[in-house]
Parts: structure tokens; sequence; C-alpha cells
């Protein structure tokens, strides 16, 4: 029963998986290259004769360089090989694979060399061999961190631990597997780890946890894509059930999953050592159950079906069974018949587990040749026993040095890891040093430029204080005009009128010398209001242009030192006695930023700048110019100016948009609301 169970997995848990890489293949390889793509164009037509094409892309890549296309394409012909379950073929060509990829340290492939050795000795039974390989897989998997591979290594070597009676090393291998598993939603890999788990446990004579494993098993199937497999694996799965309590001695219901597994009637074509397995154990379990139905033709017919496989363990099993049931009929005679063809057959095995089971059945059976028999069942299962322990100390003294050369491993990438941190961390303090050193001086060069720039704003402030009292004082001058206006001018012209209106009645010398005389006054009094209004003019144009004339002396200065030619538009729409002060303080100090700046750096031979207001009550300042122009994420990062721009500029609430193109010059337009502009100096 346990073999047949290893060689379903074999064949369901062996594929291989491997990541394809786009590599150029060199001109050595291209007769290999166009035979292994002929075969594999072929294979989808079952063209017969085919695999003489895989053995010439094969004989053709033997002589090839070591190169990384050839590997991977040998890697590819050895997938086919174990496909095509040639064995010879598969053990020259993963040999090959091993030793290019280690002379080539090639982790990928000799991780895919070390699995297809390692299936290859499972094939031919060498499990400690078939050990080793997976070992060294799962090694270079874990540390690719290729779930994928490394997953099915795990299985793979939790089956070889299955069969050697290493039932604990096997749970916790297969758990590990079925956690990548479920990671992975590989819901064929799930169900398969999971029988395999329940088959574990059933050795290990836990009975509920195995029928827990089995009925996980179950559950996965459900989401298997394919139907046909979902009935194929529920019938794998009801005969594990089966056999599970067929080993705890709960007859009737193994009888139950064993009819349940055969409500598949493919299967007796589909795979006849299944189907044998079946009626024998379900014809065993009837027997057990004091049940004859349909006996002994079930054995037999399990009997005839195994002899045709020639697989000489469960024809053992058959015999054993068959000996079981005569010796139950009370027919000693072919009771001990089939016992003896038992010993027959496991002898030709030269398997010596079979040899125990028959020579206990003869030993029970046979009463005359007991002590025989016993005898030599004591023996070879003494000597199995050994073996078998053997074994599983050369098991983990391979896992125990795998283990070490890991351990070696990580001690040696640690101390690595250690030396590059020293380097790291060194070069990290020298930079972190060098780094203070340098802003400590920018923040030296910063702490002047504030101060230059605190004592032009404080002499604008200055200049702005000195303004608002010359607006004071003009306030006073104007109340003072009026005050004269009214008490003056308009009392002369009141006198004049009421005299003018007394004389409208008189037209003689004297009144018309009296008339010229107030005449000469009137014009007296035009040319005194003449005069004031020339004041008033010349005091409003002073007003308003005050800060205009800022402006113009901060670009005649500038025009001194700049060789560009610089032109300003200031339009007469802005009414800037509206304008707060601090709005004028950050117009001015960006607007010399940016003349400096473009001074400096920019090469200009024309600069442009221009106040306007629009429609919806926002100042719109605007420097542009025709430089050589600059990247504007390197200069918002490391301009120091830019980002005093940008400050002032969010200060007062407004918006910036610097445009710039490396020889296309740069622009820089600046967006001021005007409406509730009350900003805290």
């Amino acid at each position: 029963m346990k073999y047949f169970t290893l060689l379903i997995f074999s064949l369901i848990l062996f594929s291989c998986s491997k990541e394809k890489k786009k590599v150029t293949i060199n001109k050595g390889q291209d007769s290999a290259k166009i035979f292994f793509n002929r075969y594999k164009s072929n294979q989808d037509k079952n063209v017969l004769g085919n695999e003489t094409n895989l053995d010439k892309s094969f004989s053709l890549l033997k002589d090839q360089n070591n190169e990384l296309s050839t590997r991977n394409l040998l890697s590819n012909i050895v997938v086919e090989f174990y496909t095509n379950n040639n064995d010879e073929k598969l053990n020259k060509s993963s040999r090959l694979l091993l030793q290019l990829s280690l002379d080539s340290n090639d982790s990928i492939n000799l991780g895919m060399a070390y699995r297809s050795r390692g299936n290859y000795y499972f094939k031919i039974q060498k499990l400690d061999s078939s050990y080793y390989c997976y070992v060294q897989a799962e090694k270079i998997y874990d540390n690719l961190k290729d779930d994928k591979n490394y997953s099915n290594i795990l299985m793979n070597k939790g089956i070889i631990q299955y069969s050697i009676g290493d039932y604990l090393g096997a749970e916790l291998s297969l758990n590990k597997a079925n956690t990548l598993f479920k990671k992975a939603n590989n819901y064929n890999k799930i169900y398969g780890s999971l029988d395999q788990l329940g088959l574990v446990a059933t050795e290990l004579k836990e009975y509920d946890k195995a029928f827990f494993y089995f009925n996980k098993a179950l559950e996965a199937i459900n989401n298997l894509p394919l139907e046909e497999d979902k009935i194929y694996y529920t019938t794998i799965c009801k005969n594990n059930i089966g056999y599970l309590y067929l080993k705890s001695r709960e007859y009737k219901k193994a009888v139950y999953y064993f009819e349940e597994a055969l409500q598949n009637k493919l299967i007796k074509n589909d795979d006849p050592l299944l189907y044998s397995n079946l009626i024998d154990n379900l014809a065993y379990c009837r027997l057990k159950s004091n049940s004859l139905k349909n006996l002994p033709n079930l054995f037999f017919e399990a009997l005839k079906i195994r002899e045709n496989l020639d697989d000489y363990t469960v024809v053992v099993g058959s015999y054993i069974h068959l000996s079981e049931y005569y010796f139950y009929k009370n027919d000693l005679k072919n009771a001990i018949l089939f016992s003896k063809k038992a010993i027959e057959i496991s002898k030709k095995s030269k398997i010596p587990s079979n040899l125990v089971l028959a020579l206990k059945q003869a030993s029970f059976i046979d009463k005359i040749n007991a002590s025989k028999y016993t005898e030599e069942y004591i023996r070879i299962s003494d000597s199995l026993q050994i073996v078998e322990r053997n074994s599983k100390d050369r098991f983990a003294r391979i896992q125990l040095e795998t283990d070490e050369l890991r351990e070696e491993n990580f001690n040696l990438l640690e101390k690595n890891r250690n030396i590059l941190n020293y380097f790291f961390g060194t070069v990290l303090f020298i930079g972190v040093l060098f780094f203070i050193r340098t802003q400590r001086s920018r923040a030296r060069v910063l702490a002047l430029k504030q101060a230059q720039q605190q004592a032009n704003e404080e002499i604008y402030r200055l200049i702005i204080s000195h303004q608002n009292q010359l607006e004071l004082g003009k306030d006073l001058e104007k109340k003072r005009l009026s005050k004269e206006l009214h008490d003056g001018v308009l009392g002369r012209l009141f006198g004049l009128r009421l005299s003018l209106d007394g004389l409208n009645s008189f037209d003689d010398e004297q009144a018309k010398k009296e008339r010229l005389e107030y005449l000469n006054e009137l014009q007296l009094i035009e040319q005194d209001l003449r005069e004031i209004s020339h004041e008033l003019n010349r005091e409003t144009s002073l007003l308003i242009n005050n800060f205009v004339a800022i402006i113009n002396s901060l670009i005649e200065q500038q025009a001194k030192v700049n060789n560009a030619n610089i032109k300003v538009i200031i339009e007469e729409t802005i009414d800037w006695d509206k304008i707060s002060n601090i709005i004028k303080i950050n117009l001015y100090r960006i607007l010399q930023e940016a003349l400096q700046n473009i001074n400096k750096h920019a090469l200009a031979k024309n600069v442009s700048v221009h106040f306007r207001k629009d429609t919806k009550e926002n100042l719109l300042f605007n420097i542009e110019d025709d430089g050589k122009g600059f990247d504007t994420n390197i200069k918002k990062n490391k301009g120091i100016g830019t980002k005093n721009m940008v400050s002032r500029v969010h200060q007062c609430n407004g918006s910036i948009d610097i445009k710039s193109e490396i020889g296309k010059g740069s622009k820089i337009i600046i967006i001021f609301p005007l409406e509730n502009s009350n900003f805290k100096v």
C-alpha cells in the first residue's frame, strides 16, 4: 500500500518548474536549439520518432561551451527526459547540467541539476542519494527565495522521509511545503501535500489527525479546474481514507470508502494499479469483517492485474491476503500454498520488507515449519531494523552536514556584512562630518544674507515711514489750503460779488473805474487759484508716484551694473495708495533679487518688468528675460534666493510661477490679491 502511494505521488508531485530566461543563443547552440524546437513543435502533433530530435539536441549540446544559453537549453532537455521516463538520458543530462552549473557557479541551474538528480535517484530507489540531492536543492532554492521550487523540493523530501519511516521529519517537510502551496493557491499541490500528511499521520497512528488531513485534501480537490482531475484525485483520497480505517481496524468504515472509490468506473482502465489496490483492500476488509461477499474472486482479480503489471511488492500482498482467506476458510493446503508463493515472489523482489511480511504469514500458517520461518523472520527483521536505523542516521547526517554548511555560509555572510557595515559606517561618518561643516558654512553665509536682507528691509521701512510722514504733512497742507480757499479766496469772491451786484445800477465813470478794479482783483484771485491748483497737482503726482519713484530708482541702479536693457511698464490703473506697505516691500525685494539673479546668471540682453492689475482686482507682477534659462527643479530645490522669493509671495497670500527652459530665457509670474490684504509686518 505504501509503495503504491509513493508511486502515485512521484508522478503527481515531481513535475519540474523553472523560470525561463531570455538569452541569445550563440551559433554553437543554433543546431541544438533547432532540434529542440522541432521536438517541442512535433510533440504537440504526436509525431512518431520525435524523441530523436531531443536526442540530437542533447548530443549537439554536449560539445558546446559552458555558457548560460547552453545550460538553459540543457535544463529544458533534462525536463523532457524526465517527462518521457527516459532514466538513462535523464541520468546523463542531469549529471552534465550539474557539472556545468558547478563550474560556472550558476545557482538557478545548479538547483535544477540537483533536483533532477534527486528525481533520477528516486526513480531507481536510491533514496539516500535522492535525499542528498533534494537537500542540496532545498538549500539553493531557499537562498534564492524561490518559493515555487523550494516548496516542491520540500514535498519530494517529505515523501522520501515517509518512505524510510522518518514520519516526524516527513510531517515537518510536508507542513512547510503545504504552507507555501497555500500562499501560491496551488490547489493541486495543496491536495497532494495534505493527502501525504494524512498517510504520515496514519503511520504514526494519529488517526484523528489523518482523517482531518484527508478531509482537507477533499476540500482542496473541489478547487481544481479540471473535472477529470477532481474525480481521479477523489478516488485516490477515498482509497487512502479506507486504508486509514483498515489500519485502525475499523473495517466496515474502510469498506464504505473503498466502495465509494470504486464508483469511479473509469479507474479500472485509467489506473489498473489503483483499481487492483482498491478491490484487494475491499476484499481484505470484508474478510476481516466476516463478510465474504464476492470472495475470493476480488482477491484473484487483483492478483491477475498485479501480475500483468509485473509489480512484485503488490503481488506479494495479494498472495498473503489469499493465504489469510484460505486459512479463514480452514483450507490449510491453499493457505500454505499461497504463503509459500508469497515467500518465493518476495525473494525475487529482493526487497527485505516483502520477505518479512511473507515469512510472518508463513510462520503463522505452516505450523510444521513455523520455527524455521520464525527464525528467518526474526533475523531479517532485525537486520532490516538495523538497515533502517542506519538509513535514518545517514539521512540525519546529510541534513546535519547541510545545516552546518548553511551555518558556515551564514557566518561568512555575517562577517562580510559586518565588514561592509564598518566600511559604510566610516564613509557615512565622514560624510556626516563633511555635511555638518558644509551646512555650518552655508548657515553662516545665509545668516549674513539674512542680516543684510533685514537691514535692507529696515531701510525700506524707514523710507516708507518717511513717505508716511510726508503724506501726513501733505494732508495737513491740504487742510491748510482748504481753509485758505474757504476763508480767503471764497471770502474775497463773495465780497466782489456783492460789490459788483451793487454797481449794476450805476453806469458813470466812477462805476466803470470800480468795475475795472474789481476785475483786476478777480484776476489776482484767478492767479492765486491757479497756483494752488498747480501745487495740489504736484503733491498728488508725488504721492501717487512715490513707490513708482523707488522702483525707478532701483532700475536705474541696476542699469549701471547690468548689461541687459531693462524695460519697466507700470500701468496707471494701479492705485498704490490702496496697496499695503508689506506688499510694496516684498515687491521691491523680489524685483531686487530677480534682477540680481539675471545679472549674475542669465546673460540676458533684454529684461521686461511689468506691473498691472487684472479684472479680479489682483496685482500682477511679471519679470521676463531672454537669457540662457535654467532647470527649474534644481533652482527650486537649491536656490536660496528663489526660496526667499517664494516665501515673500506666500507671506502676502500670493502665488508665484517660475517658468524657464535652458536656452529659452525665464519668466516669473507673481499674483497678489488686493482685496482684504491685511498682512502682518
